[in-house]
């Protein structure tokens, strides 16, 4: 695994994205897979990381600044802080999955379905899929109920 700082190109959100490999980050911009979890815009690329080097006798006892979402302010986290951070990251983790446990995933046919299930052409019921940012502003615009998740899903057929 690697962990690569991205950064969206319209807002200047820097966030974290693990990958497989190198290979992986690039086969999924290629594909369009990549989105900011703070704006949803898909202009996303690598920001410039700093390496993480420890301390002497990696004696490090808290952990490192981090840059905060909008203000550009640094933080840094306490252990029960971190610790609250991951319960709260798991929680909204099993939230979504507990959400996308009876719905369908329609991969790039997402909006397409969302639309013919809006306008009565088909029987609702949950959907998962993929949308750019421009076609889900246009969901919304004509009334569409969709909503983006969390983190991002892997559809089950490129899941090894």
């Amino acid at each position: 695994m690697i962990v690569f700082d991205l950064k969206c190109e319209s807002q200047g959100h820097v966030f974290e994205a693990w990958f497989g490999s190198s290979t992986d980050y690039e086969d999924q911009k290629a594909r369009g897979l990549l989105s900011c979890p703070l704006c949803g815009d898909m202009q996303v690329g690598k920001a410039v990381m700093a390496p993480a080097v420890a301390a002497k006798g990696n004696s490090r006892t808290e952990l490192p600044a981090q840059v905060g979402p909008s203000d550009g302010a640094s933080i840094a986290m306490g252990a029960g802080e971190e610790s609250k951070m991951r319960e709260l990251i798991q929680a909204l983790a099993d939230a979504q999955k507990k959400a996308l446990q009876d719905s369908t995933w329609v991969g790039r046919g997402f909006a397409e379905q969302a639309r013919a299930m809006h306008y009565g052409e088909q029987d609702r019921s949950s959907i998962h899929g993929e949308v750019a940012l421009e076609e889900a502003r246009a969901l919304i615009a004509e009334g569409v109920e969709v909503a983006p998740l969390p983190f991002p899903v892997i559809p089950s057929e490129a899941k090894n």
